[in-house]
């Protein structure tokens, strides 16, 4: 059984609007609805766990509603952290769940495809993750923001979600070290010493964090309208 947390307690200060991130819309949809329905559809997620904050919760739920999403089971609130509302997911999902798939609502264009390779692969290790190259080149800095390395971009890889994890394991390292703060789950998994598996993702299932994310949104939304 897998289940699927999609994240939407992102409030989205940096897009300076007075909506939460997850309800701003892309076209004529919000953000949130497009995670929504890829997970939905997709055959291998048996439900979906939403997490939320207070002051979206009424409007993300009446959206829920308004498209019948099937698969959804419950809507949480998120902590104060981005693991402290995964973990809250977790704790939502049913009990015979072996698989746990974790998508921020913020990436609204994953492609059913690298959906089902994530899990696949996952299934094969134990954890795996969307991944795509970097398409500029990075440096690290000192403090005063002179450059101190280069890095070589053939061994890089810039992290996307989904991340897909067997289910006791992503208990572990929360139970283990829920203290640290981590910027994606895939990073507790392996202080375990755990492998985890990366996937080729697409350059499509961007993250929507600044106003110009959202303007570039509203172009790779027109594949996704059918249907619509």
């Amino acid at each position: 059984m897998v289940s699927a947390i999609l994240l939407a307690a992102g409030k989205g200060l940096r897009l300076h609007s007075s909506l939460s991130k997850p309800l701003v819309k892309i076209k004529r949809r919000a953000i949130v609805f497009y995670s929504l329905r890829t997970l939905n559809e997709h055959p291998e997620i048996d439900e979906i766990i939403v997490v939320v904050n207070s002051g979206n919760q009424v409007s993300i739920v009446k959206l829920i509603k308004s498209y019948s999403f099937k698969k959804i089971k419950a809507v949480v609130l998120g902590g104060s952290r981005r693991q402290d509302s995964v973990y809250n997911g977790l704790k939502a999902t049913h009990r015979n769940s072996k698989w746990v798939l974790i998508h921020d609502s913020a990436r609204p264009f994953v492609e059913l495809d690298d959906v089902t390779k994530v899990i696949q692969q996952a299934k094969k290790y134990g954890a795996a993750i969307l991944a795509v190259k970097p398409k500029a080149t990075i440096k690290s800095s000192k403090a005063d923001n002179i450059v101190a390395k280069t890095f070589t971009r053939d061994k890089l890889w810039e992290v996307q979600t989904p991340q897909v994890f067997k289910k006791d394991l992503l208990l572990k390292a929360y139970k283990k070290y829920s203290q640290d703060n981590v910027t994606d789950d895939a990073s507790l998994v392996e202080k375990l010493g755990r492998r985890v598996k990366i996937v080729k993702g697409s350059y499509g299932n961007i993250k929507i964090t600044t106003y110009e994310d959202l303007l570039f949104a509203g172009l790779i939304a027109k594949r996704f309208e059918n249907g619509i």
